[in-house]
């Protein structure tokens, strides 16, 4: 059934929307108010007088009237809340709504709102007092010309200055003298772009935007862009000089970064977005929002649009833009020109008599009017500054100019001001003479600007000891010295992520490929015994597309920050016609460090008896994906299929794309410990190529592949593709993404490192070659087919290596707090190394970085942190920040060993609520005879307080002859004893607190009280 739709608005534009809306088979009839002549009984076309200022009224005739669709033209009544008013009544309103109309309805939102969402804009400032924004006029260090009036002003409240007197001129114009009345009550100061301004509008439904074709406004009176800003001389459309990158550009930094905003600060924008955008060197800029069409914009887009309007607004206000693309007229071009009354746009005259309508419409050009009135007793007379836009639509630009300008000199009324040059930045555009570019070849150097901007803050954040990660120089620097090395020798590797590529093309899944790269590099770096220090990527392609390189080099930059390097920089290569437009290649070169004396392998320490400890992969890391993708085309299964294995909800190309793992922040600090005699990253060539690698000549393994965990992939793949033992085990990682070698008295302490935060299991025993084959994998069909379900066997190693009598129970995970050299650290960590101890100690935090204690932690193979007091706000929040790292670790057990900071109420309550502190105490007691001091080791169930119940206490008498160095020297010694001891009773449970007093913290000090 065919519906009545009511326009508001009395201009140019409204005659253009009822006119277009006339056009649909689904509207009945087209009601504008107040309209003006040319929407008076034309067609379907009619006026009404019903109050469009007062919404209840308006909410009511439209229910009287069967209006079922209201579109709001102007923006006055947008701000004023006409479509939440007519929503609230039940009438559906095309437009957005008064909070979203705040983007043109206050400048001084819209800019705020464009720094917050990133969304590229000028420089500014707002102001309510003149003489501070004279003073930021003056004393900015760019050029402060532009001056807008923050609120409405009917498209005329900006004033571009020539110099800084003119600018001030404005400002006072606006605040004191009230050019724009209360729409000056606070002014924008902006910085002056240089450019090409454009006008760029789009449907959006809250979700989805869908631009339309590019335009360009006249905003001054006269030829050459001479004379007043007006609110529009002339329009025309498309502009040649925004190309289709340059208008996707626009579509993603701008248009739908605006419309993801508004929806995330919870005001979804629904209904025409323009964005008045400015093409500067450095990339398109905003230059102003307005929430409705542009006038006369409207007037060219409309002739073009070759979707059904009525359509085109009801999937607008459904959110069904996606599914329903807007079509546009193609190989067409619309120039429309404003023909105003003299004097405009000051005082002008009214009530002229227009003549040659009737001609014009027989010369195929529409005519829409704007401020036009009928004239009684017939005939059309003039009523408002803009009369009348003349729009022409002609295969070419230059032939719609002529066909337009041909139409105004038909129509007369005295004193009609227009302009002739209409378009004339395009026609300059289209007819210059040039010569070929870097660009015409299929190179864009901007785009390769723009990625550098957007990565250098990702590069940035990567820096560490030794190197600041400052993109842009010809070269990087890395100072060894700073980063604490001092007999270095330095390690290189270099990698790409193979045919991996190609499925991640596939997918249009950029962002994990990165630490696929990374991990490549570090984890073979990490052989070698070196931390890596710093990486450099190499992306060519053969067109760059910035927002995948972007999303390419971001996981390069996050996974740097996971291995504990710096991007230190990269080269991106555009290589059109070595590859396919949508192509690109990727490789990684990383640079380690290792100390002279803790290089890997140590070939000549590993010996018949030594244990090998594999670490679990995510799954086929970066390595046998082009036998993967020939298996996934035989099973006739796409990238989008559900998988038949990795997580619920996941599809094929999904887990593919697991990206490999990084090991260098789980394996370092154990590498130190000096526990490691070899590593294996197994990459190309699987388990078969790579153990070797790490192994002396006589030595050989029998794998055992019952004893870790394989993940179902690799059994899919074997299944699938019939392969056999030896293809996999040649080819994959089968579920090893690394393999240790460490001798039989190491073997259970490495282990538990590794599984406090990965998976790993004892794999095998090293033994002398009996054939050929330094591997031997057994069982490995059968766990192939077992898995996933399948639990590791971890009962006995062959050769009869047990686990260990001590491997079954558990040991309390411990944390130590220092802040100096670590000398009872140094007693804990002694105790925790013996078969029975209790304890383990999982992490050592420091309130100082560079300390000693920090040094010997991180030797011994435990994880270690910095937290510095000195950069946080508050106690609180520096507590906060330990808390986090204890949960993450999952601490049971906090030691404070020479912690020289109080630690708040909150921390003391959580914590004696989930773990236990121990408190070591040193005190000077006077007796009757002599003095004695003592050394208690207490749980401390009181805040802020040094005191508690003693565990352990052991007296060190102060003899006689004592200096203060004996004594101390003596007091730690009896610390070193007393402290671990105290560790085991609560670490064992063998010391409980009653409730009224659980452990509360652990520090150490040593009070010489007399």
């Amino acid at each position: 059934m065919a519906e009545r739709v009511l326009v508001i608005g009395s201009g140019g534009r409204e005659h253009a929307l009822a006119w277009k809306l006339a056009q649909s088979p689904h509207v009945q009839q087209v009601l504008v108010a107040p309209g003006n002549a040319g929407t008076a009984n034309s067609g379907k076309i009619s006026n009404s007088a019903v109050s469009v200022n007062n919404h209840s009224i308006l909410a009511q005739y439209c229910k009287d009237h069967n209006v079922g669709l209201v579109v709001v033209g102007p923006e006055v009544p947008l701000a004023a809340g006409i479509v939440d008013d007519l929503t609230a009544a039940g009438v559906t309103c095309f437009g957005p709504s008064a909070k979203a109309a705040q983007l043109e309805a206050s400048k001084s939102f819209s800019k705020s709102f464009m720094d917050r969402h990133n969304i590229p804009t000028a420089r500014w400032s707002s102001f309510t007092d003149p003489q501070d924004a004279c003073k930021y006029i003056q004393d900015a260090e760019f050029p402060a010309l532009v001056v807008k009036a923050s609120g409405l002003a009917a498209g005329k409240g900006v004033v571009v200055a020539r110099d800084k007197d003119e600018a001030r001129k404005a400002v006072l114009d606006i605040m004191k003298d009230k050019a724009f009345g209360s729409a000056g009550e606070t002014v924008v100061v902006e910085e002056q772009l240089e450019g090409e301004e454009v006008s760029c509008l789009c449907f959006s439904d809250g979700i989805t935007v869908s631009p339309m074709p590019p335009a360009q406004d006249h905003k001054r009176l006269l030829d050459g862009d001479q004379g007043p800003n007006t609110g529009g001389m002339g329009a025309y459309c498309p502009t040649p000089q925004v190309s289709e990158e340059v208008l996707q550009e626009i579509k993603r930094s701008v248009l739908q970064k605006t419309v993801d905003g508004m929806r995330e600060e919870g005001t979804p924008y629904v209904g025409v977005l323009y964005a008045g955008v400015m093409l500067t060197k450095q990339g398109p800029k905003v230059l102003e929002f307005n929430c409705r069409f542009g006038d006369p914009e409207c007037q060219v887009l409309m002739p073009l649009l070759k979707s059904d309007l009525y359509e085109v607004l009801k999937n607008t206000l459904q959110a069904d833009l996606s599914s329903s693309p807007v079509q546009w007229l193609e190989n067409s071009a619309a120039v429309t020109v404003v023909m105003a009354s003299g004097g405009y746009p000051a005082s002008y005259k009214k009530g002229l008599e227009i003549t040659g309508l009737s001609q014009v419409s027989e010369m195929g050009i529409q005519v829409f009017h704007a401020g036009t009135a009928l004239k009684e007793g017939g005939g059309v007379i003039t009523s408002g500054g803009r009369v009348l836009t003349v729009t022409a639509v002609r295969p070419t630009l230059e032939s719609a100019l002529c066909s337009a300008n041909e139409g105004v000199a038909v129509i007369s009324f005295p004193d009609a001001v227009y302009r002739r040059d209409i378009g004339h930045h395009a026609i300059t555009y289209l007819t210059r003479t040039r010569g070929l570019t870097y660009k015409d070849s299929g190179v864009d150097i901007a785009a390769g600007n723009r990625l550098v901007d957007v990565i250098k803050p990702l590069a940035k954040a990567t820096s560490r000891p030794g190197c600041n990660a400052e993109l842009g120089g010809f070269a990087g620097l890395f100072d060894l010295k700073a980063a604490g090395f001092t007999d270095p020798i330095l390690v290189s590797g270099t990698d790409g992520v193979g045919t991996k590529l190609k499925i991640t093309q596939a997918c249009g899944i950029h962002s994990t490929l990165g630490q696929d790269l990374v991990a490549m590099c570090v984890n073979d770096v990490l052989a070698q015994g070196a931390e890596p220090l710093f990486f450099l990527d190499y992306f060519s392609c053969g067109c760059l597309d910035v927002r995948v390189a972007s999303s390419v080099i971001g996981g390069i930059a996050d996974a740097c920050q996971m291995a504990g390097c710096a991007l230190l920089g990269g080269e991106t290569a555009e290589m059109p016609g070595v590859y396919g437009p949508s192509d690109y290649d990727l490789a990684g070169f990383c640079v380690g460090a290792v100390e002279r004396g803790a290089v890997l392998p140590r070939l000549k320490d590993i010996m018949e008896g030594d244990l090998l400890i594999g670490v679990a992969s995510s799954g086929l890391h970066s390595n046998g994906f082009s036998l993967v993708r020939k298996i996934l085309e035989r099973s006739g299964l796409q990238y989008s299929s559900p998988a038949p294995f990795g997580q619920p909800g996941q599809n094929i190309g999904e887990v593919l794309l697991t990206p490999t793992k990084i090991y260098s922040r789980l394996l370092q600090p154990i590498l130190r410990s000096g526990a490691v005699k070899a590593y294996a990253h197994i990459t190309g060539g699987g388990l078969l190529e790579n153990i070797p690698r790490i192994l002396p000549p006589e030595l050989a393994v029998d794998l055992d592949a019952s004893r870790w965990r394989i993940p179902a992939v690799f059994s899919w793949l074997q299944r699938e593709g019939s392969l056999s033992e030896e293809e996999m085990s040649r080819t994959f990682n089968c579920g090893l993404g690394a393999v240790l070698v460490v001798s039989k008295q190491d073997a259970q302490r490495v282990l538990r490192l590794l599984q406090a935060r990965e998976e790993a299991w004892i794999v095998d025993i090293c033994g002398y070659k009996d054939i050929s084959e330094a591997v031997v994998i057994r069982n490995l069909e059968q766990s192939l087919k077992d898995s996933p379900g399948r639990s590791p066997d971890t009962s006995v190693l062959q050769n009869g290596a047990l686990h260990g009598e001590h491997s079954t129970r558990k040991r309390t995970r411990v944390a130590v707090l220092i802040s100096g050299t670590g000398t009872n650290l140094q007693a804990l960590m002694e105790q925790v190394k013996k078969p029975s101890s209790s304890a383990e100690i999982v992490m050592v935090i420091s309130n100082r970085p560079g300390v000693m204690g920090l040094k010997k932690a991180s030797m011994a193979g435990i994880q270690t942190r910095v937290v510095d007091h000195k950069l946080y706000g508050s106690r609180a929040e520096f507590d906060g920040t330990i808390d986090k790292v204890l949960e993450e670790f999952g601490v049971e057990l906090v030691c404070l060993a020479g912690f020289m900071r109080i630690l708040t109420g909150p921390f003391v309550r959580k914590w004696s609520g989930e773990s236990t502190l121990l408190v070591l105490c040193a005190n000077l007691q006077k007796g009757f005879v002599n003095f004695t001091h003592e050394c208690n080791v207490s749980l401390n169930p009181q805040e802020e307080v040094d005191a508690g119940a003693i565990v352990v206490q052991e007296a060190v008498p102060i003899l006689v002859t004592d200096t203060e160095d004996s004594l101390s020297e003596r007091i730690r010694e009896a610390e070193h004893r007393a402290f671990p001891a105290a560790l085991e009773l609560v670490g064992s449970g063998a010391v409980k607190l009653r409730d009224d007093g659980r452990i509360v913290r652990l520090y150490a000090n040593k009070c010489l009280n007399y």
